[in-house]
């Protein structure tokens, strides 16, 4: 049995469930690397990151490099010593650091590499109507998420998931992937399989306002899965044309109501209890929105405070 002395880089709460399984099952570490304190709310107080909270409740050692190339930094991570780094959504580390220890570097990511490559595997799994995804570890290599593969574990994607409860799933049988991980590097030789890369590889394109903005023109499954496959966060949007307001308005959570119909695509349609929107094949029935400045509320609360006109309609 290898005596390991592991560096830990991670941010996120996604992060925090892996770094607590190794604590609790004493695994020595001597170092954790997050992200620095950023301003954050009216009060631009500084906010720690999630794996920071818990690295120092836990009196570990936390470095925040705002360059992982600066040769402070480099000098300090040495001298931890580590022979074994585990990075869990952290950022791209370059080879200087990567390559340090003796048993290499490895990540968690959540997707079944090679597919869903990128920033943001959990969306785009759902947006994409998968019925399934996972989680992989691999070592780091020169490129995002392609070096070769220790192991892997699959899970089921529910037809109602949204990307909340999926990144809850995927956090804890991935912190249990790691376990699995570090117990194979400790025991002996790890047997890696190099990932096999084809024109057919679907990839994690990182989020941003444009993808996240839904186009009521496509197929009724897709618009649906989008909404889910960004809810809670960042969340899909859209514009809502309402007599004189024009809201740019976020979606949370909808049904879909398969009937065919010759409603114009994006009329919105409103009773006491219920809004939807004609779209191709049928209509999406809006569940949970949230309009410019006001919280994310249910349909029903929404209506009884918010008129919509006869010719209400989303963009």
């Amino acid at each position: 049995m290898k005596d390991l002395r592991i560096v830990f880089m991670g941010t996120p709460d996604f992060a925090v469930a892996t770094l607590q399984t190794l604590v609790e099952n004493n695994y020595n570490i001597v170092g954790v690397i997050t992200a620095p304190d950023k301003p954050a709310g009216r009060g631009r107080k500084l906010n720690e990151s999630a794996v920071k909270k818990y690295a120092v409740s836990k009196n570990l050692r936390v470095l925040q490099p705002t360059n992982l190339k600066n040769d402070d930094f480099l000098e300090e991570l040495k001298s931890l010593n580590a022979n074994l780094q585990i990075v869990v959504a952290f950022r791209m580390l370059p080879k200087v650091v990567w390559k340090m220890p003796e048993y290499g570097t490895f990540n968690l990511h959540a997707s079944l590499l090679p597919n869903y490559r990128g920033a943001a595997p959990i969306n785009w799994a759902i947006i994409n109507g998968e019925s399934k995804t996972g989680v992989s570890t691999f070592f780091i290599d020169e490129e995002i998420d392609t070096g070769d593969m220790i192991l892997q574990e699959e899970l089921p994607i529910e037809a109602n998931e949204n990307a909340g409860s999926l990144h809850d799933k995927l956090m804890n049988i991935g912190s249990a992937l790691v376990l699995k991980t570090v117990k194979s590097i400790e025991s002996g030789p790890v047997k890696t399989i190099p990932q096999k890369d084809s024109t057919d590889i679907k990839t994690a394109y990182k989020l941003d306002k444009d993808n996240c903005k839904i186009n009521w023109n496509t197929s009724i499954d897709h618009i649906y899965n989008q909404i889910r496959g960004l809810s809670p966060y960042p969340a899909a949007w859209c514009t809502l044309i309402n007599g004189e307001d024009r809201l740019d308005i976020k979606i949370y959570a909808t049904e879909k109501e398969l009937i065919e119909h010759n409603t114009p695509i994006g009329t919105l349609l409103s009773t006491k209890k219920e809004l939807k929107v004609a779209v191709t094949g049928g209509y999406i029935i809006l569940k949970e929105i949230k309009l410019p400045g006001k919280r994310a509320m249910d349909i029903k609360s929404l209506l009884n405070g918010y008129t919509f006109e006869e010719n209400a309609k989303v963009l």
